[in-house]
């Protein structure tokens, strides 16, 4: 029976490809999809407020109006992580998935017939509505997947959400060229796209089943519980995890839901609370969007023509991918502690070495090489744990009844933080230059240390097991002493 366990089943397969497609994928593509065409929007921008007043925007009104087009995506990803909580509890995982896609086709159809309309009202509010889909799905494809696997496939399976958002990131650069889809007419038509992947799930994922976790534990339904789990595991023998769930159950029968506020004050689930926001403060702020914004400049002072730096990007993306793809593959292996180590250990000696690089160009004539390698190294190293790891953690970390709660916590964090550095990087970068890098080297190197000192390994056992580890660390292994399995109470798994 344990060797069967390993077996990916073509159901448990098929429902993660389709979540991720349906979900993650366009959250990678519409973080993309606007930078290709970035200036013939300016442009259309321009062109339909001289036909409504007959006279151009200004220079400064116009670089507010596409920051404002630009940062209401991750305010709607902000938005969208507020709404998991709700949705996943009253509607499941998979129903909060399939609602979901109301907030990719209502936005694909605005933004594709927004030329014609001759209006950027309709793009700002759908970057909003697309923002608020990312959110979701950022939160909900990791959770659905985490409870819907095995633990010996949990953390293979955990890390295929970002590695869609990789793909979807890499597709919107290649449909993105300027030979392709970034020209005048087709820009529209590039941030339609995002509609295909939100119908084809919402035409095939009602046919997988529910998380059978949500079934059993908050709808009470032993028996879809029971059947979800035979279709997912391919045999009819699922007691054993059936009993595994009811454990997590009966501590869930005394912790009821727990909201957020709680959440923050109980003691027994104080250093997950801390881990999740340091590893999705630590993802976010450690200079993964800084590095693709200044990759241009570095790919241009090495001597990459201008018209070939949108072919170097996409190489730069086509590398994200392949290492996320590495991840899938190791990280049952090494673990998710090794891999989040080795990740941001990698990311602080790339920002130090780039700091050195970029500060010396000017006088060493290969240093530009040296800063194209940093920035493949930095996004090597970032795919591998800092980019994967902490959302998968959240579902491994916190039982049932804090898991929505801790979702939201690690979303709002995800969200804010990728907002602040969007907001705060450029005038960072025209203050410091070339050593911005040293405040993402520091945030590296202290997530680094606290990863070592505190965040336990969770490869291969159950949520009650992580639960276990993390009862000692927070010292309360007495709270509930009427039955032992109410010990673990609020241990709730984070994704991010």
């Amino acid at each position: 029976m344990e060797k069967l366990k390993w077996r990916l089943t073509p159901v448990l397969a098929l429902a993660t490809l389709i979540a991720a497609f349906g979900s993650s994928f366009q959250y990678g593509y519409n973080v993309a999809a606007v930078n290709s065409p970035a200036e013939l929007m300016k442009a259309f921008y321009n062109e339909t407020h001289y036909s409504r007043f007959s006279e151009y925007i200004s220079e400064f009104s116009l670089t507010l109006l596409w920051s404002i087009s630009v940062s209401m995506f991750p305010f709607g990803g902000f938005v969208g992580s507020l709404m998991v909580g709700p949705l996943v509890n009253r509607l499941g995982r998979k129903g909060t998935l399939l609602f979901n896609n109301i907030f990719s086709i209502v936005p694909a159809i605005l933004m594709g017939t927004s030329k014609t309309a001759r209006s950027y009202e309709m793009i700002i509010l759908s970057r909003l509505l697309v923002g608020i889909c990312a959110g979701l799905s950022s939160n909900v494809v990791p959770m659905y997947l985490g409870e819907l696997s095995p633990k010996n496939l949990r953390g293979a399976l955990g890390v295929v959400p970002q590695l869609f958002i990789t793909v979807g990131i890499l597709v919107a650069q290649i449909v993105g060229l300027r030979s392709l889809l970034a020209t005048e007419e087709g820009w529209p038509i590039l941030l339609g796209l995002t509609a295909i992947p939100a119908a084809l799930q919402l035409l095939l994922l009602p046919f997988f089943p529910e998380s059978p976790r949500y079934l059993l534990i908050q709808k009470k339904d032993a028996a879809a519980a029971k059947n979800a789990l035979k279709r997912l595991r391919g045999w009819d023998d699922v007691d054993a995890e059936m009993e595994e769930i009811q454990l997590e159950d009966e501590a869930e029968k005394a912790a009821g839901i727990i909201s957020v506020l709680t959440m923050f004050r109980m003691r027994s689930l104080r250093w997950q609370v801390i881990s999740i926001i340091i590893l999705m403060g630590g993802q976010q702020l450690s200079g993964v969007n800084a590095i693709y914004y200044y990759a241009d400049q570095i790919y241009l002072s090495a001597g990459v023509k201008d018209q070939d730096v949108q072919y170097v990007t996409v190489g730069t993306g086509a590398v994200n991918v392949l290492m996320t793809i590495c991840a899938v593959f190791v990280v049952e292996y090494l673990g998710r502690r090794a891999l989040l180590l080795l990740g941001f250990s990698v990311c602080f000696i790339a920002c130090c070495v780039l700091t050195v690089a970029l500060a010396l160009q000017d006088r060493v004539s290969w240093m530009p090489y040296i800063s194209i390698v940093c920035v493949i190294c930095y996004v090597i190293g970032h795919a591998l744990g800092p980019s994967p790891i902490p959302a998968l953690l959240i579902t491994e970390v916190f039982l049932q009844s804090s898991r929505s709660a801790a979702y939201m916590v690690g979303g709002t964090v995800h969200w804010l933080s990728n907002f602040a550095v969007g907001l705060v990087f450029p005038f960072i970068q025209v203050g410091l230059g070339a050593y911005s890098f040293i405040i993402f080297a520091v945030i590296c190197l202290l997530t680094t240390i606290y990863i070592f000192l505190i965040v336990p390994e969770t490869k291969g056992k159950t949520f009650v097991e992580i639960n276990h580890i993390f009862t000692k660390m927070n010292k309360v292994s007495d709270v509930h002493p009427a039955k032992d399995e109410l010990k673990d109470i609020p241990l709730s798994a984070v994704e991010l």
